[in-house]
């Protein structure tokens, strides 16, 4: 099990453990603190999280902005590919493609899936991503393109 999976594990049972790790998470990884993620599920080839709709990431017609929106969505590839990566493999971003479909007029959940074969017959590992409003409406979906080698 990898670090991030069992740290996952032990804090979601603790009250208030989802939190601890959202923040560890972004305490590891800073520049995802600007969407404040907070994580609902991280599992093997699936990790979903909500990015709240607050001032800091709207623009200007006062919907959540579509780059703050990728950030969320790479947060929750990131939270996957760390729960999911082989032991012996690395992983890298080396592309991401989305389209956006709906205005984000609310709090949104980011989730990121992939399929379980992907990982061993890689070493292009595409992700799927979206976002989706609290009506179910996807507002962004799309693929971020994950490099996964050997660890050197």
């Amino acid at each position: 099990m990898s670090q991030v999976l069992g740290l996952w594990e032990r804090l979601r049972a603790v009250p208030g453990g989802e939190r601890v790790f959202s923040w560890g998470f972004t305490w590891k990884a800073p520049y995802f603190r600007s969407v404040r993620p907070r994580f609902v599920q991280v599992s093997p080839n699936y990790a979903a999280l909500t990015l709240p709709k607050r001032r800091a990431v709207l623009n200007h017609i006062g919907t959540v902005h579509a780059i703050a929106v990728c950030n969320g969505l790479e947060a929750a590839m990131g939270a996957l590919a760390e729960a999911t990566v082989p032991a012996g493999k690395r992983w890298l971003p080396k592309g991401m493609e989305v389209a956006y479909l709906a205005k984000s007029t609310t709090d949104l959940t980011c989730s990121a899936e992939t399929d379980p074969d992907t990982w061993t017959t890689g070493p292009d590992v595409p992700v799927r991503v979206k976002a989706t409003r609290d009506d179910g409406t996807v507002v962004v979906e799309g693929t971020i393109h994950l490099w996964v080698t050997d660890k050197k």
